[in-house]
């Protein structure tokens, strides 16, 4: 695929996406329409040499795979990982607040939020609905309202002379976001929800909301940014940039190799969830897939998996927050990102392998380590690898203003991940030869 029409694509899958629901959902259809076949983890498999399959846990965390043409003792496998949820703010379930004639919604903050971003931007919201229908079915529904519906308004400088100076934000008192003016009967936060469901289906406008997980997103749509738009801005680039890479590559790679793209739910708050890399949800799709319990131990000995998450690139304003021989610079290339604390998982040969794929796609790479007197993130790379024992290398896209409401990232480098992911997926052997 083309630079220009990947990140056409790339900005359209962010815009259909504002939930890890919303971008299973997309990842889904792109799934169906390029011939894979979707599985119930309910179900029995029948797994077919070639095959092309995919399953998904929760409606929020995705595993597609390409079988190979030799058994997947003997083949290895070629795994990328990437995770679906992003920083946002989560409506609590009673979540309206009637204050001074006002209608306000509390909120839940979800994972590492850059907050101050979020003040004075208009916000919709999208997630998912669990309903009793009239026939008394219940039945999971996303909705997504597309429009402007409240604002979380900053305090007047005039009231607050300290806040360039000083600001801190107080996540109970001051994130509600406002809807607006209190009526004369009390907000119904479910006839709000049903007539977006009406939306998605007519007969759902008499249903019976049961629960729902919503989440408040910035309305401004993704864009290419830049005196020659080399930029992309856009909320949820991370990681939503790598799980439509990490997809894209595996459904334009040549059949052959045994392939695997696993998108997870839950990495911004530890993976601890039944969707999450803490979870079995990966490991379970293995066994079935290997069949045996010898035939799994081969071939994970003989996988490795590219944990896909975005990488700090050198902020021109904050250079010094960085080491400055592994500051990447944003359109150089994707970034191997090293720590060795192991808050990612990266060693010498699984770096190697990724850098000669890098290589045969003609695709640059750069480093990353945090400064030593810094900490650092971490990502699904070090949990996969314990959980799985097997040899994974993180990498990512440098990024401006990670867990921002709107990140930057270069219009070079998905692109460039995407090749050297097509590469991956396509190398014929993984083992590296050890001794003098």
């Amino acid at each position: 695929m083309s630079k220009p029409q990947f990140n056409r694509e790339l900005l359209d899958f962010l815009q259909r996406a504002p939930t890890p629901f919303h971008a299973v959902a997309v990842m889904r259809e792109q799934l169906l329409a390029a011939g894979f076949t979707e599985l119930d983890e309910a179900d029995a498999w029948q797994l077919a040499p070639r095959g092309k399959y995919f399953v998904t846990r929760n409606q929020s965390s995705l595993i597609a795979f390409r079988c190979g043409q030799r058994a997947l003792a003997e083949d290895g496998l070629r795994m990328v990982g990437a995770h679906t949820d992003s920083p946002c703010l989560k409506l609590k379930p009673n979540a309206v607040n009637e204050t001074v004639g006002y209608v306000k919604f509390g909120v839940e903050v979800y994972g590492g939020v850059l907050l101050n971003p979020w003040f004075d931007r208009d916000l919709s919201l999208a997630g998912r609905v669990t309903v009793r229908d009239k026939r008394g079915a219940l039945r999971s529904v996303l909705i997504d309202c597309q429009r402007a519906l409240a604002i979380i308004p900053s305090l007047a400088i005039h009231l607050d002379r300290e806040a360039n100076d000083s600001r801190s934000v107080n996540k109970q008192t001051m994130l509600p976001p406002v809807l607006g003016l209190v009526g004369d009967k009390p907000f119904d936060l479910h006839a709000l929800i049903k007539r977006e469901l009406k939306t998605v289906d007519a007969s759902l406008a008499r249903a019976d909301v049961l629960d729902f997980e919503l989440s408040f997103y910035g309305t401004q749509a993704p864009a290419m940014v830049g005196v020659a738009e080399e930029f992309i801005a856009a909320a949820r680039l991370d990681n939503l940039l790598s799980c439509f890479t990490g997809i894209q590559a595996l459904i334009d790679s040549k059949a052959g190799t045994a392939q695997l793209m696993v998108a997870s739910d839950h990495e911004e708050v530890g993976s601890n969830s039944v969707a999450g890399a803490r979870g079995n949800f990966l490991k379970s799709v293995l066994e079935r897939w290997a069949g045996d319990d010898e035939s799994y131990a081969r071939c994970i000995a003989r996988s490795l998996l590219v944990s896909t998450d975005n990488a700090h690139g050198i902020h021109p304003n904050f250079a010094d927050k960085h080491d400055q021989r592994h500051g990447p610079v944003l359109n150089r290339g994707p970034v191997v990102k090293v720590n060795s604390n192991q808050s990612y998982a990266t060693n010498s040969e699984s770096a190697a392998l990724f850098k000669h794929a890098a290589a045969l796609a003609k695709v640059d790479v750069q480093a990353f380590v945090t400064r030593t007197d810094m900490g650092c993130g971490s990502t699904i790379g070090p949990l996969t690898a314990a959980a799985l024992g097997v040899r994974t290398v993180d990498v990512g896209v440098p990024t401006f203003a990670m867990h921002s409401i709107r990140e930057l990232a270069g219009a070079d480098d998905a692109h460039a991940l995407y090749r050297a992911l097509g590469a991956f997926y396509g190398l014929k052997g993984l083992r590296i030869a050890s001794g003098s």
